[in-house]
């Protein structure tokens, strides 16, 4: 493993490596419960999701293990799959049927589109033509990102269903009421609510007390608390009538559908599929990189997320051959970052964990949200620490930052921070350079994606 790895050469160790992988398995393991949910609305055999999404997360973050030795995981996307679901399909209502095996072929289609800009190394040139202010303010927003995830995934806030319906599919709602406001704080008479607000502290001294492992460690003291009766977060329930064995005969294998991908609605969806998950990925990756300080040696911190998504592309067209939506790097990998993971033995183990997953599945849902909600508000607490890496005194810089970071969390969306982070950088550089007294240097890629995010934007909608 030293010598695979490469671990003394990235200042780790095999028991750090294996107790971020489990991390990170931990603290998106959610996605083997809510996908199914979510994609089953859809048509879509429920047990054959849960088995395509342990699939599909084990093999292809595996796989980025191995030939990429990156510590960061990858599974079916967050509001990506909700989008199959809620907007793809159902579009039939609007005189455009379109089933899901023919959501799946548009899937399948938007992987092919990201292997052939990754091979002609059009997406590795993003790493490049981003500016360092930009690529910081990324880092910020993710965390900022999944902070929001853990609050709201946990019940400490709650948002309006009116703004956020789509995008938040699991848990409860609260309407707007008459209020201002669409966030607001969550019930504190919820026993869930108070269980994560203990396993935020805990986690947090742990952390100052600087104990190995703390992110982890915080977790599993958060579930046994849990299981205390009278707070009964854990489900003990969900171990019995549960098949320990998958039934691989309700994989949706192959499950295309290639008749009318020329119609307008999966055009549409092919389009959105592959903006959101190429600006998705390049966010994560990022910001990723950067926590872990691959980025510290551009050189070959460029190569390494080069290679990282060239593995994300195939995993997007192998995702939807097992019958998911599309597979994307996960902010949550950032948890095992935290733990000290930096090879690709941390998302090996996560990979294998995902694996075992198909056979242990009712005790790998044991862990309750209120204990990986609180890991991820504190890893958005480490992630924030990039923001005094921007130099909000240059406006140009300043402002696209600010509009990254914001735009991130308040709208749910990596993609859509990136986007006006582009956009107002690129305006603001292009102004300054043109009319003011300072030069900026705008790299031609970055006009390129100028003029697609406003196409974006105005034909096909924000979604």
């Amino acid at each position: 493993m030293e010598k695979f790895f490469k671990l003394k050469q990235n200042g780790t160790n095999v028991r750090t490596e294996i107790m971020a992988g489990i991390t990170t398995f931990m603290t998106m393991a959610y996605i083997l419960a809510v996908n199914p949910i979510i994609l089953g609305g859809s048509g879509l055999d429920s047990y054959g999701i849960f088995l395509a999404t342990a699939l599909a997360a084990g093999i292809f973050t595996i796989a980025m293990g191995l030939f990429v030795n990156f510590p960061v995981a990858l599974a079916p996307g967050m509001g990506l799959n909700a989008y199959f679901a809620t907007t793809v399909v159902a579009s039939k209502a609007t005189g455009h049927p379109i089933t899901p095996s023919m959501a799946l072929a548009a899937v399948f289609v938007s992987g092919i589109i990201f292997f052939i800009l990754t091979v002609t190394k059009v997406r590795q040139m993003l790493v490049v033509a981003v500016p360092d202010g930009l690529k910081h303010a990324i880092t910020v927003g993710i965390g900022l990102f999944i902070a929001i995830i853990g609050l709201k995934n946990s019940g400490v806030l709650t948002i309006s269903l009116d703004a956020f319906g789509r995008e938040f599919p699991q848990g409860s709602y609260t309407a707007l009421g008459g209020s201002e406001t669409v966030i607001h704080l969550g019930d504190l008479t919820q026993p869930s609510v108070w269980l994560t607000i203990v396993g935020l502290f805990l986690i947090a001294v742990l952390m100052v007390l600087k104990v190995r492992g703390a992110i982890l460690i915080g977790i599993l003291l958060t579930t046994l608390i849990g299981a205390i009766p009278g707070v009964d977060a854990v489900d003990f329930g969900s171990l019995q009538g549960q098949s320990w064995i998958p039934d691989f005969s309700k994989l949706n294998f192959l499950d295309f559908n290639f008749a009318d991908l020329l119609t307008t609605g999966l055009l549409a969806a092919i389009a959105t599929f592959t903006f959101v998950e190429l600006f998705d990925t390049f966010g994560t990756l990022v910001g990723t990189a950067n926590r872990a300080g691959f980025l510290k040696n551009k050189e070959e911190g460029n190569k390494r997320i080069g290679k990282a998504m060239l593995v994300d592309s195939i995993a997007v067209s192998g995702g939807a051959m097992l019958g998911t939506s599309t597979m994307t790097a996960y902010v949550e990998s950032t948890a095992g970052i935290a733990e000290g993971g930096r090879t690709g033995l941390t998302s090996s183990t996560t990979g294998v964990l995902f694996l075992l997953s198909l056979f242990l599945a009712p005790i790998a849902l044991l862990v309750p949200t209120p204990a990986t909600s609180a890991a991820l508000i504190i890893v958005g607490v480490l992630m924030m620490q990039s923001v005094k890496e921007i130099d909000f005194s240059d406006l140009v810089i300043g402002i696209p930052a600010f509009l990254t970071i914001a735009f991130m969390p308040f709208t749910y969306n990596i993609a859509n921070g990136i986007s006006f982070g582009i956009v107002s950088y690129v305006l603001l550089a292009a102004v300054s350079s043109w009319f003011g007294r300072k030069k900026y240097s705008v790299h031609w890629l970055m006009w390129i994606l100028f003029v697609l995010v406003i196409a974006r934007y105005l034909f096909v909608g924000g979604e």
